[in-house]
């Protein structure tokens, strides 16, 4: 790993190496949290399980946000939790994550903002943006000042928009596909839902 990545300074095929090197980068027919399936799927958790790479990653995320004043950071759980940590702990601010409370994205476990906190939102990987788009929609109900959105990866290539600046360390076009149209489906393709890695179809 380059001394660039210790600096905060990530360059594209270093974070696309890092997500290879951990086995990140996976190729079969998976069922994205969206509910668009794919062939491909980036668990970033395989890349975060390691401290020391997740520090680098939050470090390198924080220095494209570091002049924005940042009083917090949010993260959707699961995924946007250790990015949102680690980014935070570069920033030193404090770092919160939403749940899902009977369908509805919230705060739990006595996190708060204040009205006009300057807060930034984490996630690992954005295919459709929904999970954020919900984050996003509980931060304006609370009034806080939403200074942008950082994600490690954007499988969108840059499609997907959230009405405040984003920035991502990696862009790529992965294909996904409405699931009456998927054609691994037509294959008859078993799917799996990552995270569990069992077969659902």
């Amino acid at each position: 790993m380059k001394d660039s990545l210790k600096e905060g300074k990530l360059e594209r095929e270093e974070l696309l190496r890092i997500y290879e090197s951990k086995g990140a980068l996976l190729k079969g027919h998976f069922l994205l949290s969206s509910g668009r399936h794919s062939d491909q799927y980036l668990q970033s958790a395989l890349v975060l399980q390691y401290p020391d790479v997740a520090e680098r990653l939050g470090r390198s995320l924080a220095e494209k946000f570091r002049s924005e004043q940042i009083d917090a950071v949010v993260g959707p759980a699961m995924g946007g939790i250790i990015v949102a940590h680690e980014t935070a702990r570069a920033l030193g601010v404090r770092a919160l994550f939403t749940e899902r409370v009977d369908g509805e994205v919230t705060l739990q476990r006595g996190f708060s903002l204040s009205e006009g906190e300057r807060v930034m939102i984490c996630e690992d990987v954005v295919t459709t943006g929904k999970s954020v788009k919900e984050v996003i929609a509980l931060l304006e109900s609370l009034k806080v000042h939403i200074v942008g959105v950082g994600f490690l990866v954007d499988r969108s290539n840059g499609e997907t928009v959230f009405g405040y600046p984003s920035r991502a360390l990696l862009t790529l076009n992965v294909t996904s596909y409405d699931p009456a149209n998927c054609p691994l489906c037509r294959d008859n393709v078993p799917y799996v839902k990552p995270g569990s890695r069992k077969e659902v179809r």
